[in-house]
């Protein structure tokens, strides 16, 4: 398993290019590629040249740092068709960019919208009848991500919906953060879709469920806003115990190809002390697991 940073907290403070360098500094050998301005923003055009990515990957190589998995989070299951089209154009130059760098994780959200379930699946699928023989060529692995306010949030669902691709390239991501807007059991979750979870993001997050309901209040009532965090390990709700246990049994943590990315936002003041704290108790949490 390769245990990633995403440097998304550095976003502000480093350039593209230093973050390599950064984050061996850190402790890492991995770090995963989440949406910038300067490489693959969200739901726009990749604004890497050629150059620039060769730059990325020399820049790779000399801190002896692997880019482990690539993000890119594009409108492929929008409803709105010239929003799709674009997708899909934006998503072949992505996958380009990840073969040049050597990268054959790439890992998603759905990008669709809930209140338009039904047309947001039916977009997905017509996406994937133009990227999928693309994605297979590559040899890439493209995991999905239910994210909250996306067409498909529940865990299960979300399983079964990559399923129906029928495709052996596509699985799914389990962030832990996201647990509480899945619904579903975790480790219902990690046994339904089994080797196919092939990245995982670690942060804490609290469980709105709590308090009848009431643990967090927005207004005006009944708004549809998703509440979630990517706290530290420890800071919020999630059951790391069962977390970690569940992975171990379905071979995540002992598998090769597999990627766990430390993924904590809003605590971007004490981003370097957070990271070391996550990489040692991601370890030390490991460990535990393939101990028992």
């Amino acid at each position: 398993m390769k245990i990633a940073l995403d440097p998304t907290p550095f976003h502000s403070t480093h350039s593209l290019l230093e973050f390599p360098a950064l984050v061996k500094e850190l402790g890492y050998d991995y770090m995963q590629m989440t949406p910038h301005p300067d490489f693959i923003p969200f739901f726009n055009h990749p604004k890497a040249d050629d150059e620039l990515v060769g730059q990325l990957a020399q820049a790779c190589k000399d801190a002896e740092v692997q880019i482990a998995s690539v993000l890119p989070v594009l409108r492929w299951s929008s409803p709105d068709p010239d929003a799709r089209e674009a997708a899909v154009r934006y998503w072949k130059r992505a996958i380009q960019i990840a073969v040049d760098l050597g990268v054959s994780q790439m890992n998603t959200e759905f990008s669709g919208r809930p209140e338009l379930a039904e047309e947001s699946e039916r977009a997905f699928y017509r996406s994937l009848e133009e990227l999928l023989p693309l994605i297979e060529r590559e040899g890439i692995n493209v995991a999905i991500d239910p994210h909250p306010d996306d067409f498909v949030e529940r865990g299960l669902d979300a399983w079964r919906v990559i399923r129906g691709a029928n495709s052996k390239n596509l699985g799914m991501v389990y962030v832990a953060c996201h647990a509480f807007h899945m619904e579903d059991e975790p480790l219902d979750i990690m046994r339904a879709a089994g080797k196919r979870i092939r990245v995982t993001h670690v942060a804490d997050s609290m469980d709105h469920h709590r308090s009848n309901g009431l643990r967090y209040i927005t207004n005006p009532p009944g708004s549809p806003a998703r509440v979630h965090q990517h706290l530290k390990i420890g800071d919020g709700d999630v059951n790391w115990d069962e977390y970690f246990s569940g992975l171990g049994d379905i071979g995540f943590l002992d598998d090769p190809d597999t990627v766990m990315v430390s993924s904590v936002f809003g605590e971007n003041e004490n981003a370097r002390e957070v990271s070391s704290y996550q990489l040692s108790t991601m370890r030390e949490k490991i460990a535990r697991a393939q101990a028992a």
